[in-house]
């Protein structure tokens, strides 16, 4: 399941910078001031993300290795449990996908307004908002090598910045911030099924390089470095920066904070270093969009192909971009962005409920994965060799079941809701396979 052209045009770099590129958005530096109540519990839990994230990692790895498929969890899961599965699992992780954008965009349209005061207005966020999304839409339909390219601007260009609050920022760190492990008053099992979602938002995206397989250089080398390495940066990134953004603002600041990296910028090296910070959120916006942006069409195109999403959804542009995802994702997207600037509830209603519900819909497709390396080792091998389910695998699924339970009874409730209004469509594909099926027979 490749795209239509045969030239591969995304090598360790570009993967590296979508798989950083998509997860160091907004789930990052708006995560301090989420997980600030819980304290340094909050720093320990990272550490555990972390760990589950590279297991998850190690698995997609181990699925590529196999056999590289565009479409990511969605491929893999339908080697391994078949089509119906396959298809719930590509009907979430898209939802998951074009879920997330209004998220992104939102917290690029709030930079944007925090560097100019004037543009401040309900009006002026959502035509800030819509315009990041479409503007990058218009990249991505130019095709997967300019895509390619621009994440890995984006994600390299603000490593720097955020890089510097990571590492400079230890030297400024009040160790008087730290006198408490769980502030919240919380129970413990309770607060760390809390920040579960808060945090596996901000790993979202772990399996990016998997998805566009088809136009990856060497995919089965390519995929699994570059899904590891991506990790590894985004996890080391982000337990530093929390640690220092905790470190040097008060917790009852930071619990108020819609900018909690620029604060802690401003704290630490005035105006100036604020701004800095400012111009890498907008950037690490922009470089995430355009991550999720190049999956959003790749997931229901891997779909489309297998018969499984409509036809339209397959058809390649003539740039060799499934233009027909991209543009019907982006308008979702943008239904959810009218639907918040119209309702009375604020930003931060809006963001736990869009965080829970796209880390319920992502990470069920995760858990079909993890256990899904045997079964696919069995598929192409023809059944001669079915190996056991490695401890890796294991801890990956108990990860993200446990994510899964943190993510609470509403987003679950609506992320279960949106899942079976995919039944219909898969209903009406396959009576439209069966009676393409009896046409060719009776021809026949």
């Amino acid at each position: 399941m490749a795209l239509g052209g045969t030239g591969k045009t995304l090598g360790i770099a570009a993967c590296t910078a979508i798989v950083v590129g998509n997860m160091v958005g907004s789930g990052f530096y708006l995560s301090p001031a989420m997980v600030a109540p819980y304290g340094n519990l909050a720093i320990l839990f990272w550490i555990v993300m972390g760990a589950g994230a590279i297991c998850l990692g190690l698995t997609f790895a181990r699925l590529a290795r196999l056999v590289p498929a565009t479409g990511g969890p969605y491929a893999y899961t339908r080697m391994a449990y078949g089509d119906f599965p396959g298809f719930l699992i590509a009907w979430g992780y898209w939802i998951s996908i074009w879920a997330s954008l209004p998220v992104i965009a939102v917290a690029f349209a709030g930079a944007i307004i925090d560097m100019f005061p004037a543009l401040h207005g309900r009006a002026s966020a959502v035509i800030l908002t819509l315009g990041a999304i479409w503007a990058v839409v218009l990249i991505n339909l130019r095709g997967v090598s300019t895509a390619g390219v621009f994440a890995e601007l984006t994600t390299y260009a603000k490593l720097v910045p955020f890089g510097a609050i990571a590492i400079i920022g230890l030297l400024y760190i009040d160790g008087s911030h730290f006198t408490d492990f769980n502030p919240s008053g919380v129970p413990l099992w309770q607060a760390s099924a809390a920040l579960a979602p808060l945090t596996m938002f901000a790993f979202l995206g772990l399996e990016s390089a998997t998805v566009p397989a088809g136009d990856v250089r060497d995919p089965e080398k390519t995929i699994p470095r570059s899904t590891v390495l991506g990790i590894a940066i985004a996890a080391i990134l982000y337990v530093l920066g929390t640690t220092v953004v905790m470190g040097v603002v008060p917790r009852e600041e930071l619990v108020r904070s819609l900018a909690p990296f620029s604060d802690a910028a401003r704290i630490m090296w005035g105006s100036a270093g604020e701004i800095a910070v400012s111009l890498a959120v907008i950037v690490s916006s922009i470089g995430a969009l355009n991550g999720w942006t190049l999956l959003m069409g790749q997931v229901p195109m891997a779909a489309a192909k297998d018969g499984l999403f409509p036809s339209l959804f397959g058809r390649l542009s003539s740039r060799n971009v499934p233009a027909v995802g991209i543009i019907a994702s982006a308008l979702l997207a943008t239904i959810l962005v009218l639907l918040q600037a119209m309702g009375s509830e604020g930003f931060s209603a809006f963001y736990k409920l869009v965080v829970g519900l796209s880390t319920m819909t992502a990470v069920i497709p995760y858990a079909f994965c993890a256990l899904a390396g045997s079964l696919v080792s069995a598929r192409i091998s023809g059944g001669s060799r079915v190996p056991r389910v490695t401890i890796v695998e294991v801890i990956a699924f108990v990860f993200a079941m446990f994510t899964l339970y943190g993510c609470g009874a509403e987003p679950v409730l609506y992320g279960t809701v949106l899942l079976i209004l995919g039944i219909p469509v898969y209903v009406w594909q396959r009576r439209r396979a069966e009676v393409k099926d009896e046409i060719r027979a009776a021809v026949q």
